[in-house]
């Protein structure tokens, strides 16, 4: 384990992504869309099929799978006590990870996709609903300001898993959004996740908060609809493997 080191808060986009291009976005479009859609054939994982956590970083609610040279940052909201969200860095690209409540009888992934692309649209931004390895998912260009001051784009790709209960979320952003070799490491990652959600009776969409490691369980929100905005973010923790 590396050492914790608590940032100050920010707020606006996703971090800068180097070196990737509207052209690249474009072509990794096209890519997916003459790609055969693909459902998950394994994972993000249920505690119920998973019950050894093995090697993953217990995080509370979700159990991490470790990469090395990975960078485990856990983003804060409110006073800092409650963590909304872990992001793992590897190579210049990042995977945001998120659990939430979900009916027992249905998934959620459908109905947010479309709330998240009508988010972008709405800020400027544009957005594909395509094919992807656990099935649907978006890629979209995220308008934001240029250090010359002009307007430009950044691609964040989109991806969830529906669970019995749960829902999970990725943002994958840098690279890797557009780039599918310098993505698998991150697809690998995320389809190993295990969801541990708990008996509780909880409302749809409720955040399942996470915990840091070897600490002690984080207050519980009442609601996480507005966490699912991906502009926004909080303090964050950083922890380097």
């Amino acid at each position: 384990m590396g050492i914790f080191r608590r940032g100050a808060p920010s707020e606006g986009q996703p971090p800068h992504d180097q070196g990737v291009d509207e052209a690249s976005v474009d072509q990794a479009a096209t890519d997916a869309e003459q790609t055969e859609e693909v459902g998950a054939s394994g994972g993000p994982w249920d505690v119920a099929d998973r019950p050894e956590r093995g090697s993953r970083i217990d995080l509370g609610t979700i159990w991490l799978p470790g990469v090395d040279g990975m960078q485990l940052r856990m983003e804060t909201g409110g006073n800092g006590s409650v963590v909304t969200a872990a992001a793992v860095t590897i190579e210049g690209s990042s995977l945001q990870v998120q659990a939430f409540a979900a009916p027992r009888t249905a998934g959620i992934w459908e109905e947010i996709r479309t709330e998240i692309g009508e988010s972008v649209t709405k800020q400027g931004g544009s957005v594909d609903d395509l094919p992807g390895p656990f099935g649907r998912e978006l890629l979209a260009r995220l308008p934001v300001r240029t250090s010359e001051g002009r307007t430009g784009h950044r691609p964040a790709r989109f991806i969830g898993a529906d669970g019995p209960r749960w829902f999970l979320r990725g943002v994958i952003t840098g690279r890797a959004a557009v780039d599918p070799e310098a993505a698998r490491v991150l697809e690998e990652l995320f389809a190993d996740i295990v969801v541990v959600r708990g008996p509780e009776a909880r409302a749809p969409r409720e955040l399942l908060t996470m915990t840091l490691p070897d600490a002690a369980p984080a207050p519980s929100m009442p609601d996480a609809r507005g966490l699912i905005d991906p502009f926004k973010r909080g303090p964050e923790i950083t922890e380097v493997h």
